[in-house]
């Protein structure tokens, strides 16, 4: 007959749940798994055959009561630490729709929405193809593969330990989204650029000849400017797309780093 100390029991329960508090917290944020239209049963599954399939290769946990006050704590620090790795890669979609809600409005069809039910709100119909097509760039190109083996090695580089998190942590995870922003913003600066030079034509001819009604031909001429950049645009797209994923992966690994000191 089997049985089980208090002792053996708690140390298997925190050897499955604090991992698995981990990986549901980056589940819940990230890009694709995090996805409102993705069942909270399919997010908890997904979770325990992450937990069950990394649990062999773990380092060894210390020892703990799960309902403790130190078991309490890891367990939100965890969770923590998921939802900040999560939150980063998420900052890539982010930083993707602010740059096609910006060549929406230089193209003047900013008034043209579609409801995201990701984020409850309107988005612009080029912010909504943009960041559909960074998704699929995301699947295509085994993104969500990197981010899991990512999370894998985290538990390497920052155990499982009931010590408190670095702030360094926080700090860096503010300054990886800052450079996301940035290299998001980089993506749609072409065609800014381009639609301001026409623009910019379109004053001077509106100067020039004060007769000719701007209001008709300025839209359409920008439209189709945006339209045809945006085509031409596309095949570097994803190319850029997946720097910017391969980016975001190291910038994670130096948040889980910097949480570690």
């Amino acid at each position: 007959m089997l049985t089980f100390t208090d002792a053996q029991l708690n140390a298997c329960l925190a050897g499955f749940i604090l991992p698995l508090a981990r990986i549901l917290g980056l589940i819940m944020v990230a890009p694709g798994f995090g996805h409102n239209s993705v069942p909270a049963r399919v997010k908890i599954g997904l979770g325990i055959f992450i937990a069950l399939a990394i649990m062999p290769n773990l380092p060894a946990i210390e020892p703990m009561t799960l309902y403790s006050f130190p078991g309490l704590i890891t367990l939100a620090m965890q969770t923590l630490i998921g939802v900040a790795m999560g939150f980063i890669m998420q900052m890539v979609f982010a930083a993707v729709e602010m740059a096609g809600e910006l060549i929406g409005l230089q193209m003047g069809i900013g008034f043209a929405t579609l409801y995201d039910p990701n984020n409850s709100a309107g988005s612009g119909v080029v912010s909504q193809f943009l960041s559909w097509l960074a998704l699929l760039v995301f699947f295509a190109t085994d993104a969500h593969l990197a981010l899991i083996g990512t999370l894998t090695e985290s538990f390497h580089a920052l155990p499982i330990t009931p010590h408190l998190l670095s702030g360094a942590g926080m700090k860096a995870v503010a300054d990886g989204a800052s450079l996301i922003f940035q290299s998001g913003i980089q993506l749609a600066l072409p065609i800014i650029a381009v639609l301001l030079l026409t623009n910019i034509v379109l004053a001077v001819l509106t100067r020039s000849a004060p007769q000719m009604n701007i209001f008709a031909i300025g839209f359409p001429v920008t439209l189709g400017v945006g339209l045809i950049m945006l085509d031409m645009a596309l095949p570097y797209y994803a190319t850029q797309t997946s720097i910017l994923f391969q980016t975001t992966l190291q910038v994670i690994q130096t948040v889980v780093g910097k949480f570690a000191y």
